[in-house]
């Protein structure tokens, strides 16, 4: 029996490999997924009751802890990897996975929508065999990382597709944060502030909610909801010492993403991940990455699914248009079924390389 190593570091990733590796199973792999210690992962692995060995921990703000966390998990890892001994090795750009898969000569395959998360890029894409990604970002972005062209695999599809095709929403999520369907529901997913490639544009512990809530506030009174989604145990205490307000809940645990956001309004999101599940679910989506548009954000933009406002004021005017404009949200929804209609589930398509390649 075939052996696949799956490591998946986020929350995005787990859920995204958890699919991959059902498919992996159903085709007679035997599949051992790792991961580390981190808020989010661990909540979600219970949550959605995944199967995960916990390996090391994420690595915090700090740039040295980062570092020592990752030779840790690697020496950790070397051990694990070298006694279930897997034929091939998988992940969305691991440095560790990526560099324990060369050190024992196991054929290791790359994942990835992120071109912009350049430093994991360096050490993992050059170390693998093939490079799985959206199709609306082009090879020439990846070879400067050091992959061959020849070696890049294009799916029609974007990353939640995965999750989200046979998803169905859970309304036990309105019971148990306490969402009020009476009022407007409007999503804050805050900044990835500890990422190294956003770490230095960011000047506060949660630029989303800092530069919008107090005017939404203000704007929209008891007619609105607002559920903040953090990302750190520093951004919950501090969100809720910040915002003391019976309209605001801070959720200080993992939830149903998808569920959260099926029930929503709006989301006005600081990362990647929800901000394209978001649209993908027909919501309308307020982005306020920090960094450059993504690739992937800049093709939700040009369908109308994802707005990029440069300024607090505009953010405003435009919670207010949608809210208040019926047709406009409609529009959004059809337009996301249509695209969700159009588009191909990446993991069945990297199951069939991986497959053909056992064969």
């Amino acid at each position: 029996m075939n052996r696949i190593w799956i490591d998946a570091l986020t929350p995005k990733q787990i859920l995204f490999f958890s699919k991959l590796a059902e498919l992996l199973k159903k085709d007679g792999f035997e599949v051992l997924m790792t991961t580390r210690e981190f808020r989010e992962i661990d909540g979600l692995l219970k949550k959605k009751k995944i199967e995960a060995m916990v390996i090391g921990k994420y690595g915090g703000s700090s740039l040295e802890d980062k570092l020592r966390m990752s030779i840790e998990r690697m020496r950790e890892l070397l051990n694990v990897i070298k006694n279930w001994k897997p034929d091939k090795a998988i992940s969305f750009t691991s440095p560790e996975a990526s560099r324990i898969a060369f050190g024992l000569g196991i054929p290791h395959y790359s994942v990835s929508d992120s071109p912009h998360s350049m430093y994991v890029s360096k050490l993992a894409i050059p170390l693998s065999k093939l490079l799985f990604t959206p199709w609306v970002i082009p090879k020439k972005v990846w070879v400067k990382f050091g992959i061959d062209k020849k070696c890049i695999i294009h799916y029609r599809g974007l990353d939640p597709i995965a999750w989200l095709r046979d998803f169905h929403p859970s309304p036990e999520i309105i019971n148990e944060i306490g969402l009020d369907l009476h009022r407007y529901r409007i999503v804050i997913r805050e900044t990835e502030t500890y990422a190294s490639y956003l770490k230095f544009l960011n000047k506060t512990l949660a630029p989303v909610s800092d530069s919008v809530l107090p005017s939404l506030i203000k704007e929209l009174g008891d007619s609105a909801q607002f559920i903040i989604v953090p990302r750190y145990e520093k951004q919950i205490e501090y969100l809720r010492e910040r915002f003391d307000y019976e309209s605001v809940i801070v959720l200080d645990k993992v939830v149903d993403g998808a569920s959260l956001l099926y029930y929503s309004t709006i989301l006005i999101g600081g990362g990647g991940t929800m901000n394209t599940e978001a649209a993908l679910l027909g919501k309308p989506v307020i982005s306020m990455y920090p960094g450059k548009t993504t690739l992937v954000e800049d093709y939700l933009v040009r369908n109308k699914l994802v707005f990029r406002p440069s300024k607090v004021k505009e953010v405003i005017n435009l919670v207010n248009d949608l809210i208040n404009n019926q047709s406009k949200l409609n529009q959004i929804s059809r337009r996301a079924k249509s695209l969700v209609n159009k588009l191909e589930n990446p993991v069945e398509k990297i199951s069939r390389y991986i497959k053909a390649e056992k064969e």
